[in-house]
Formats: C-alpha cells, sequence, structure tokens
C-alpha cells in the first residue's frame, strides 16, 4: 500500500493542529518541537528527565507545564525498545487524542499495541529519516526535516482522520512524506539505513589496529564510509533488535555476494603469472558496476530524481574566511553550488574543497575561480 511520495511536501503548510504533546525531549523529540515552535504552534514537553527538560525550555523548544491544556496530537519521541509502551500509556490516558511515534522501527512495537488491546484507530506510525550523529536535545534543529523523508505507518481501518494529521504536521515541518505498511517500512530501511550502519561500524572497526601511519593515509573515501560509525551503540542495538528480522535478509544477501567477491579475490591473489584467475575480475568489475547501478537509484537534490554534477575541486588554505570568500566568489560567477565536500591535506596548510556544479556550468566557474586567484585542480 505504499504511496509515492507527495511532491507538495517542501511546501511547508501549517499543520491542523495548534497544540502537540511531545513526549521525549532527544535529538528528535525536540527537533519537533522546535520546528512547530517555528511555525507558531504550541509544543507541551513532559519528560521523566527534569534536567532534559529544562535545557529543552531553555532552548526555545516549548512549554514544560501542561496541566489543563488539551493537546491536538502527541508525538512520543522514545527509544524503540519502549515506545510501545510510552504510546500504550499515552493511549489508555488520553482518550480522544491522536498519538503518533517517531521510532525507525514499526512492525514491532504495532504487534505490541494490538496484543495489549490498545485503540489503533488514534494510533498513526511515524517515522522521519532525519538524524545526526550527534544526540539529545542540545543536537536539536528546527530544520532537522526539511527536506527529508517521513514515512507514515497507518496501523487499523478506519482512520484517515488520524493518518491525515501526521500527514499534515510531517509535511509542515518540511519532509517529503510517504506512506507505508510496517512491514514495507521495515524492509525499506532495513536496506537504506541498517544495514549501511552495520556495514560502516564494521569498515571502522578494521582501522582499530592498523599502524597509525596507514590511518594517516585515510582519504574522503573512508571518511565517507565511515561517517555514520560514530553513532551511539546502545541505541543501535535497540534498532538492530527491533528490525532484527529485516535486517538479517539484507545481511544475508551481502554476505552472499561479499563471499563472491572474497573467492575472486583470492583466485587473483593466486593467480600465477601468464595464467589469470577465470573470472576472478569479471566478478569484481561486475560488483563495483552493480554498485554504480544502485547508488544512481538514490534520489537526488531535495528528492528529486538523480542529477549527474561535476565536481571543481579548489584549494583552500587553512587560514580564517577562506571558505567564506570561496563560497562567495562562486555566488558571484552565478553558479549553484549543488554540492560541497571539503578534505584537509595530511600536514599541508591547506584543504581540497570540491564543489558540485550541474555539468554546463562547471567550464565557467573554473574560469571564475582562476581569474580570482583560487588555484582549480581541473
Amino acid at each position: 500500500m505504499t504511496d509515492a511520495v507527495d511532491t507538495s511536501a517542501g511546501e511547508r503548510r501549517r499543520p491542523p493542529v495548534r497544540v502537540v504533546r511531545v513526549v521525549g525531549t532527544g535529538l528528535v523529540g525536540a527537533s519537533v518541537a522546535l520546528a512547530l515552535r517555528r511555525l507558531d504552534d504550541d509544543a507541551l514537553l513532559p519528560d521523566p528527565s527534569p534536567t532534559a527538560l529544562a535545557l529543552s525550555r531553555d532552548l526555545g523548544a516549548g512549554r514544560v507545564v501542561d496541566g489543563g491544556t488539551e493537546p491536538d496530537l502527541e508525538v512520543v519521541a522514545a527509544k524503540p525498545d519502549v515506545v510501545a509502551d510510552v504510546v500504550l500509556a499515552e493511549l489508555a490516558a488520553r482518550p480522544r487524542e491522536v498519538v503518533t511515534d517517531v521510532a525507525s522501527v514499526k512492525a514491532a512495537p504495532l504487534r505490541r499495541l494490538s496484543d495489549a488491546g490498545a485503540d489503533l484507530r488514534r494510533y498513526v506510525g511515524g517515522h522521519p529519516l532525519a538524524g545526526r550523529e550527534r544526540s539529545g536535545a542540545v543536537a536539536a534543529r528546527a530544520d532537522l526535516f526539511e527536506g527529508r523523508p517521513s514515512d507514515v505507518v497507518p496501523t487499523a481501518a478506519r482512520m484517515r482522520a488520524a493518518v491525515e494529521l501526521g500527514r499534515a504536521v510531517a509535511t509542515a515541518l518540511g519532509a517529503r512524506v510517504s506512506t507505508m505498511t510496517a512491514a514495507e517500512h521495515d524492509d525499506a530501511v532495513a536496506v537504506v539505513s541498517h544495514v549501511p550502519q552495520v556495514a560502516a561500524s564494521l569498515v571502522a572497526s578494521r582501522l582499530r589496529e592498523v599502524p597509525d601511519r596507514a590511518v594517516e593515509l585515510a582519504g574522503q573515501g573512508v571518511r565517507d564510509v565511515t561517517r555514520i560509525a560514530a553513532s551511539d551503540p546502545a541505541l543501535w542495538t535497540q534498532i538492530l533488535s527491533g528490525n532484527a528480522a529485516a535486517v538479517a535478509r539484507v545481511l544475508h544477501a551481502v554476505r552472499a555476494d561479499l563471499d563472491a567477491v572474497v573467492t575472486a579475490v583470492d583466485a587473483l591473489a593466486a593467480e600465477a603469472p601468464g595464467a589469470p584467475a577465470d573470472g576472478a575480475r569479471a566478478a569484481v568489475a561486475g560488483l563495483v558496476a552493480a554498485g554504480n547501478e544502485g547508488r544512481a537509484r538514490i534520489p537526488g537534490k531535495h528528492g528529486a530524481a538523480p542529477t549527474r554534477y561535476v565536481p571543481v575541486p579548489v584549494l583552500v588554505p587553512d587560514r580564517p574566511g577562506e571558505l567564506a570568500r570561496l563560497l562567495h566568489d562562486v555566488g558571484a560567477a552565478g553558479v549553484n553550488l549543488e554540492d560541497l565536500h571539503l578534505e584537509h591535506s595530511q600536514g599541508r596548510p591547506h584543504a581540497v574543497a570540491e564543489i558540485a556544479v550541474l555539468p554546463a556550468a562547471a567550464a565557467g566557474l573554473v574560469r571564475a575561480l582562476v581569474a580570482r586567484g583560487w588555484t582549480v585542480h581541473a
């Protein structure tokens, strides 16, 4: 029952709510509250931790005291292993309120709620696929959900109003909204989120025991692959446990592919001069080509169709204001910067800024930057 992505999601509109109760003031919960406050909606912030509450309040996320105020919607931002119990308690305590959540797994909490006899007509699952390597309210941002995908997961028949409310709020936060069943959602995030976390952690773990001189050779490739390996181990244990079946299916498929590559590379390592290993190079090339095809399917900027960009590498002195000067000069050249990667050179007082632009703009940008004194590795 997957719906197409709501293409109007980037057009933020006021949701049909004025008061939202956000239970849990970590990164996602506090970011939801900050985004709602930016829309002039009222966010109520119950939390068992007085310190977390005070921090969220001081950051401008909302009001701590909610006595006597009837919210239009409740957003439960609890950890995956307790989210079902929190949702169950809130549904029981507030018999007229629609409750949603932001947990990254959906099927297991839904089974728990169903087994407990919860009123599923007032519960709609949700999952904004947005986050940061940092956690807690101090890392919260009002624009965390801008342009990011967000799933709404219906859980019962005759709940159209609850689903539409969940979609409207996610859209108001700036997200690109789609609708999936719980099983579809968990299968999807296993591939695009959960297994990538495992893969990043596996690659990063290989760096623990290699000599320092080897780690010093690390470039942008290993940084890109291992970026999410800095994530919270306790949280990811909960996430992977909650979606274990779907993650296991993907990992078994990855293991089969990896076994084939290991076999091919072993054959290449044992290859005698003048007697090439049959099919080994084709197997390696096939893996890289398959990766090209898969990566090409990832949505491009703002969720649009993938677009090919041309990188323009520019040498940036490691001095205050230099990156700002470069960005100013790119704008002065009339070129839209589509993406930016910054890589610091080992032991050198400069960095390489890789500016991604549309192919038609690349040559003109190179000429304009060179004319302004920049060293461009075109």
